[in-house]
C-alpha cells in the first residue's frame, strides 16, 4: 500500500510527520514525503517513508492502542539505540516521538536496512545449502553476541527485573493459559507443575530479545545478518529463554502447526545440536539445564496458540489458517514434558 499524502495509510499522516521532523530533525528531509505500509496487524505498524532521495522506517503501535502502552515504542527505541556500538547488528535510530498528538500514538524513526527476513524453508532452499548454512550460523552468532552484552555497559541496567525472571515467566504464561481454556488439557497442568517445581539457577542476566527467530533478522545479499529487528518484547532476564524459544519456533511445523516454523527443514540449515554447540561456544553460557528452558518455551507457545485457538472458536479471528493452530497444542505439551524429564539438550 502506497500513499503520497498519508491519507491512504492508516495511522500515518505524512503532513504532520513532516512538520514534526522539520523541528526534531531538520537535517533529515530533503523533499516531500511518500510512504508505504510494510507490516500491519496486531503487532506494531511498520512504514517505509521517503523524501525521494533517502528512505527510513517509522514504527508505531497498532491502531486503537491506548497511551498506557506507549512505553513499547520507547523500549524498542532505547534498546536499539543502546546496542548501536556493540557487535549486535541493529538499525540506526534517529528520532523518538512520545507525543500521541502527532500520529495518534508514540512512534520512532529508524534506519531502513536493506535485507531479507527469510520466513520459509522454500526461500532458503532457493538460495542453496551452503548459503543457508551461512545464514543460519549468522542468526545464531547474532543472538550469542546479544547475550554477551553487559546491560550496565550500554546503559540498560534498569531495562527490566532479571531477579526472579524464570518464576515470573512460568506464572505469567499460566495466567494467560487459564484465560483461554476451552477444552481439557491435562498435559498443561503437568507441565506447569514441573516448571514450578524444577526451576534451575538462572543463567547470568542479560538482554532478552523475547521473540528471536530467523524472520526477525535481516540478511543482506552477502548472507550477513545486518539487523536484528522487532524488539517490542525485549527486557532483562535469562537469555537462554531466547535460545529455547528459537528452537521451538523451528519445530512448530513438525508438531502440526502449519504455515510456520519450517526454516530448519531447508538443506544446509544448522541442526539443533550444531546450533546449540555454536551458541554455547560463542556466548560462553552453560546449557546443562536446557531441558527446563525448552519446557518453558513450550509452555509459552502453548499459551499463545491456545489463545489463538480460543479466539478462533469464538469467531474473533480474521483470515484463514487459524483452524489448525489448536492441533499444535498437545504435541507442544508432550515436547515440554519430555524436555523437562530429560532436563538436558
Amino acid at each position: 500500500m502506497n500513499s503520497r499524502d498519508g491519507k491512504d495509510l492508516p495511522g500515518l499522516d505524512l503532513d504532520r510527520l513532516a512538520a514534526w521532523l522539520a523541528d526534531a530533525r531538520p537535517d533529515l528531509l530533503a523533499g516531500p514525503l511518500t510512504a508505504r505500509l510494510i507490516a500491519g496487524g496486531r503487532s506494531n505498524l511498520t512504514y517505509e517513508i521517503s523524501d525521494g532521495s533517502s528512505a527510513w522506517i517509522v514504527r508505531r503501535p497498532p491502531l486503537g492502542h491506548v497511551l498506557a502502552t506507549a512505553h513499547d515504542m520507547s523500549r524498542e527505541y532505547r534498546v536499539m539505540t543502546a546496542l548501536a556500538d556493540t557487535d549486535v547488528p541493529v538499525p540506526a535510530t534517529y528520532a523518538l516521538c512520545e507525543d500521541p498528538e502527532i500520529l495518534g500514538a508514540p512512534f520512532y524513526l529508524m534506519e531502513r536496512v536493506v535485507g531479507t527476513p527469510y520466513r520459509t524453508a522454500a526461500e532458503l532452499t532457493a538460495v542453496g545449502a551452503d548459503r543457508t548454512r551461512t545464514i543460519s550460523a549468522g542468526m545464531v552468532d547474532a543472538l550469542a553476541d546479544l547475550h554477551t552484552v553487559d546491560p550496565a555497559d550500554v546503559g540498560l541496567a534498569d531495562f527490566g527485573r532479571p531477579s526472579g525472571f524464570l518464576a515470573r515467566q512460568v506464572h505469567r504464561w499460566k495466567k494467560q493459559l487459564d484465560a483461554s481454556y476451552s477444552r481439557d488439557l491435562p498435559g498443561a497442568h503437568e507441565l506447569y507443575d514441573m516448571l514450578a517445581a524444577h526451576q534451575p539457577p538462572q543463567s547470568p542476566d542479560g538482554i532478552v530479545h523475547g521473540d528471536y527467530r530467523l524472520d526477525n533478522v535481516l540478511v543482506d545479499s552477502s548472507d550477513r545478518v545486518v539487523a536484528v529487528i522487532d524488539w517490542e518484547m525485549a527486557t532483562l532476564g535469562d537469555p537462554l529463554t531466547d535460545v529455547a524459544l528459537l528452537l521451538l519456533y523451528q519445530r512448530l511445523g513438525e508438531l502440526g502447526v502449519t504455515g510456520v516454523g519450517d526454516v530448519a527443514f531447508a538443506p544446509g540449515f544448522l541442526t539443533e545440536t550444531e546450533l546449540l554447540d555454536r551458541y554455547a561456544e560463542r556466548s560462553g553460557r552453560d546449557l546443562a539445564h536446557f531441558g527446563f528452558y525448552l519446557g518453558l518455551a513450550a509452555f509459552k507457545l502453548v499459551a499463545i496458540l491456545e489463545g489463538i485457538h480460543y479466539r478462533f472458536l469464538q469467531g474473533q479471528t480474521v483470515g484463514s489458517g487459524f483452524e489448525s493452530v489448536g492441533a499444535g497444542v498437545e504435541p507442544l505439551l508432550r515436547t515440554g514434558i519430555a524436555a523437562l524429564q530429560e532436563n538436558n539438550r
